[in-house]
């Protein structure tokens, strides 16, 4: 079921995405599960965190996940609520996911879609965010399997020997954010 902007809130105890048009224009609101199904453009957002060391926090999906089970991905992603920025949104999800904090910062974002072998359909403009934190991480369990910090040089080695072990938007925006980085430092 879309529910336009301008109407009621929708249900409280589904969780709903934003559809957007191509320029990230909202359109309304979808269940999420829907909105899988029939593969409609979202908003998504996703945050890679770094520590002071440079290291990649990675979390592995949780094996009950809907789509991507036990695939190691950035540190989180999810999709921001309506009225909610994707820095907010990554804000509240990496605490609910990962027990942590961090003020990212937009870096870019991409369009994406790919079918999984579910048959689910992940249609996402995804914002692409960047944040820094010493923090040790606190894993939701029904989040996360895993995590750990990788260099850049281990996980570069992974994505060419081992890219299936990793999300689809992972693996789409992971040179991005790694130019994204290396302009950052330059700038610096």
């Amino acid at each position: 079921m879309t529910i336009p902007n301008e109407n009621l809130t929708p249900d409280a105890t589904k969780e709903w995405v934003v559809l957007v048009d191509p320029n990230d224009k909202e359109l309304g609101l979808m269940e999420k599960m829907e909105a899988h199904e029939k593969g409609a453009l979202h908003r998504a957002f996703s945050l890679f965190l770094f520590n002071s060391k440079g290291e990649w926090l990675l979390q592995q999906r949780a094996h009950s996940k809907y789509h991507s089970p036990g695939l190691w991905t950035n540190a989180c992603c999810s999709h921001p609520r309506q009225g909610e920025t994707p820095a907010q949104a990554a804000t509240r999800r990496l605490n609910e996911e990962m027990g942590m904090y961090c003020q990212p910062k937009p870096v870019f974002h991409f369009q994406y879609r790919s079918q999984f072998s579910n048959s689910l359909i992940e249609h996402e403009l995804d914002h692409v965010l960047i944040g820094y934190s010493d923090a040790i991480p606190k894993p939701n369990p029904d989040e996360v399997a895993d995590y750990r910090y990788v260099s850049l040089s281990d996980l570069e080695f992974e994505m060419k020997h081992y890219p299936t072990h990793f999300t689809v938007w992972f693996r789409i925006c992971f040179q991005e954010v790694k130019d994204q980085l290396s302009s950052i430092k330059h700038s610096a």
